[in-house]
């Protein structure tokens, strides 16, 4: 698809948002959804087409834990759908090797996954594996990177290691 039909088709998609209400900026968008709880059919079907795939990291409006209400615009790496939800795991550039026994006290798990496009200064990141994020496709501002398919897996591994799926 050339990148002037990923324009049109984008400026589109963001127009009818506007129109309808469902911003695409940071802040929510619809309400916050409640994260996923139950097993992922983990997915690699990674397109920068302007929309969010499976196997690709985008940077979207993800809440906080202890108060929904609340959140920050953050990267966030999809790894499978459920019905029109994107499920996804966070990533942050904080070191959590450095505090992992409190993390493991607080129940989080931390993988490394290196650097990437999807941070413009190309620091390490670290993806949450306890977590898995439902998102509302509005949430997403936008695209950052496809995941390369060996960290998928290596990411995919560790998740069901985590999960116990």
């Amino acid at each position: 698809m050339s990148s002037r039909w990923t324009r049109v088709r984008r400026a589109v998609r963001d127009g009818v948002a506007r129109l309808t209400g469902a911003s695409r900026g940071p802040g929510p968008a619809p309400a916050p959804l409640p994260d996923h709880l139950g097993t992922v059919r983990l997915q690699y079907a990674p397109v920068l087409d302007g929309d969010a795939d499976p196997g690709e990291i985008v940077w979207a409006w993800v809440p906080f834990e202890d108060d929904p209400r609340q959140g920050k615009d953050r990267p966030v790496l999809v790894i499978g759908r459920d019905a029109d939800d994107l499920l996804g795991l966070m990533l942050t550039s904080k070191d959590h090797s450095r505090d992992a026994a409190l993390e493991a006290r607080r129940g989080r798990v931390w993988m490394d996954i290196g650097s990437g496009a999807w941070d413009s200064r190309r620091r390490p990141s670290e993806v949450r594996l306890d977590r898995v994020l439902r998102l509302h496709p509005s949430a997403v501002r936008r695209e950052g990177a496809i995941v390369e398919r060996a960290l998928f897996d290596q990411v995919a591994a560790a998740l069901r290691a985590t999960h116990g799926w």
